[in-house]
């Protein structure tokens, strides 16, 4: 069977909600992001995972776990992208002096390059391809945005392409050889 990545972004905390950047700001979900992740629970019931993995930070780690699994392997390589001195900044208030401004397209001062995040989770892809059974990831918005792209083998800027919603679950697999969505953001 070829390798199958399901993603799960966290639910929401009162950084998500309000638009800032988070990564290694270690908020704790909103009290709705906990009723959201413990919806996540019947969604991901018949998921027997060869192996489930989560960022380090305590809104993910507690997703999973209020889904229903404890048992998980923390990585640092699924930790949100670092925003440096963007941290806890939105992105219109981030425009204010930096017109234009996208984590995807432009520096983030104090923080992590679209390559270094690339590298970073391009070791996820590596270590799910060498299995052989549904791989459970719960992480952050932009990290999981890169992992898609990084899946398909396109440039991590191209993660700009998929939206992603807190408490949601994407599916990550093959059409035939070829690795392919087969279910996003739901």
């Amino acid at each position: 069977m070829p390798a199958q990545l399901w993603i799960v972004r966290h639910g929401p905390t009162e950084w998500s909600r309000d638009g800032r950047h988070t990564s290694v700001t270690d908020l704790p979900l909103l009290p709705e992001g906990e009723e959201d992740a413990r919806a996540l629970a019947p969604r991901l019931v018949d998921l027997d995972p060869e192996l489930v993995l989560s960022s380090p930070r305590r809104r993910a780690r507690d997703t999973a776990a209020l889904a229903g699994f404890t048992d998980v392997e923390v990585t640092e390589d699924l930790a949100e992208w670092a925003y440096g001195d963007y941290e806890g900044v939105s992105t219109p208030d981030i425009r204010e002096h930096d017109p234009g401004w996208t984590v995807w397209t432009h520096e983030t001062p104090g923080g992590e390059s679209a390559a270094e995040v690339g590298e970073r989770l391009d070791r996820v892809v590596r270590r799910v391809e060498a299995l052989e059974g549904p791989v459970l990831a719960f992480g952050h918005g932009h990290a999981l945005r890169v992992l898609a792209a990084r899946w398909l083998g396109l440039p991590v800027a191209e993660g700009a392409r998929f939206v992603l919603d807190t408490a949601t679950v994407s599916v990550l697999g093959h059409e035939r050889e070829q690795r392919a969505v087969v279910r996003w953001n739901s």
